[in-house]
């Protein structure tokens, strides 16, 4: 429905192959826009370049919604060849001398194209992003710019499947008794759920997703295990061995500072800022430094607040950061009668599903249906219609909820389908947006309701 993706039909073995094909069909997409004999207009250069790769979008969009949500050997092993191939592939479009020159020629003339603001900014996004592919260096400067981002696409994708190998290897687990001291039943469900997917079955799992390791080290009573969950938590990436991303780090940092030379920025930060709000480093800074006095003090008052509650206990520790979140919540319950145990039943995940669908309807006039039945990625996922007022499709809506191992931690959003009303070679003008919501929330024992915290 709403042209989804046939997931039920996706092979793992057969991206490797369909890559292959998309490149080669964009590459002569790119040659036909650049090679145009007609003169450069936005039309037959900007607006082109914007529905050229349809194929390559699609496959790529299924490829990378896998690798951060469902991942497997197979799709890593795809993942650190393909990254540096795609690198390879839009380094050769931004350095397309003929390319180029169309766009620069547009640019250079915007004033007198007649164009709306939409259309320039469009413009000028073509035009710095071919800039900062390195369109305006010399051929040395663009072989070198393309071997860089070659690299840092390799080392990015190793990055985050090393963090994802110590986040899945890595799990506390712990039997009934003491271990379980001062843990509220929501995150022991969570914890049992953990260990149960681990081959555990009757125990309970500590693992680093975020929706468990961080309630465990607010509510468990046990300072060694708190202390032994925390570092495991912060060592992600940095545990010696295969997965240890410092030497990785290194290299990025030193090829980004070399990318920004090369594109005569002063340094790296100079080059992410020039496209945003912000524009500079200092921008940011001067943001940042507003808050940042005023912020160290609020965080030592604290500090002494959580020391005289270890006090009071009859400790003689220093507070540390698996001491922070505990005592903080006992400081919470102590000065304002706040637990976050006693308020999480009221923030089910279903309900405040719910909740957003119905202040989207109010506001905008858009409703939620879900659909059943539908082929997914994965069983947890779940799909909504989006419809309007008249009743008409608008968007397709995927939710992925809850935390696995296949998952990389964070939450995030992305398409399968953008949204736009652009002429497509197909005869159709635009497409219906495809849109996924990934969290990593902790899944409920089965007959259980997901209960979510503030920060969730």
């Amino acid at each position: 429905p709403g042209g989804l993706p046939r997931f039920d039909l996706v092979r793992d073995e057969a991206f490797a192959e369909s890559f292959d094909a998309a490149l080669a069909a964009h590459e002569a997409e790119i040659d036909a826009i650049a090679n145009d004999p007609e003169a450069p207009t936005f039309e037959n250069t900007v607006v082109a370049l914007e529905i050229a790769g349809d194929a390559l979008s699609r496959v790529s969009a299924l490829f990378w919604s896998r690798a951060g949500a469902n991942t497997n050997d197979t799709i890593q092993a795809l993942e650190r060849d393909i990254a540096p191939k795609m690198s390879r592939h839009y380094s050769k479009i931004g350095t397309n001398a003929a390319l180029f020159k169309r766009i620069d020629a547009l640019w250079a003339s915007r004033a007198g194209l007649n164009l709306s603001l939409e259309q320039v900014r469009v413009l000028e996004r073509h035009w710095k992003g071919f800039v900062k592919s390195g369109a305006k260096l010399e051929k040395s400067g663009q072989e070198r710019l393309s071997a860089i981002n070659e690299t840092l696409a390799g080392l990015g994708a190793k990055f985050g499947q090393n963090v994802l190998a110590d986040e899945k290897n890595w799990a506390l687990f712990l039997d009934e008794g003491e271990a379980l001291g001062g843990l509220p039943d929501f995150l022991k469900d969570a914890m049992a759920a953990a260990a149960r997917e681990r081959g555990e079955d009757g125990r309970y799992a500590v693992t680093l997703s975020r929706s468990i390791i961080e309630p465990f080290l607010t509510f468990s009573t046990r300072r060694d295990l708190r202390e032994q969950a925390f570092r495991a938590w912060v060592a992600r990436g940095e545990n010696a061995g295969e997965t240890d991303n410092r030497g990785i780090v290194k290299e990025t940092l030193a090829l980004r500072a070399e990318k920004a030379g090369l594109l005569g920025y002063g340094n790296f930060a100079a080059l992410k800022l020039d496209n945003t709000m912000a524009k500079t480093p200092e921008a940011v800074n001067g943001l940042l430094m507003q808050v940042w006095e005023k912020a160290v003090a609020r965080a030592r008052e604290e500090e002494a607040e959580l020391a005289a509650l270890i006090a009071e206990e009859g400790r003689n520790h220093e507070v540390m950061p698996w001491d922070w979140r505990h005592y903080a919540e006992k400081l919470r319950a102590k000065k304002f009668n706040f637990s976050e145990a006693e308020l999480k039943p009221y923030l089910q995940l279903e309900k405040v599903i719910e909740a957003c669908f119905d202040v989207a309807e109010r506001l905008f006039g858009i409703r939620a249906i879900e659909q059943k039945g539908v082929p997914v990625y994965h069983p947890d996922v779940r799909v909504f219609e989006i419809r309007d007022r008249e009743d008409r499709l608008v968007a397709m809506f995927l939710g992925d909820y809850f935390a696995r191992s296949s998952k990389r931690s964070g939450a995030w959003m992305s398409s399968y389908q953008s949204q736009h009303r652009l002429p497509l070679p197909n005869g159709t003008v635009g497409e219906l947006p495809i849109i996924y919501n990934v969290c990593n929330f902790a899944k409920p024992a089965e007959g259980k309701p997901a209960l979510l915290s503030l920060d969730d």
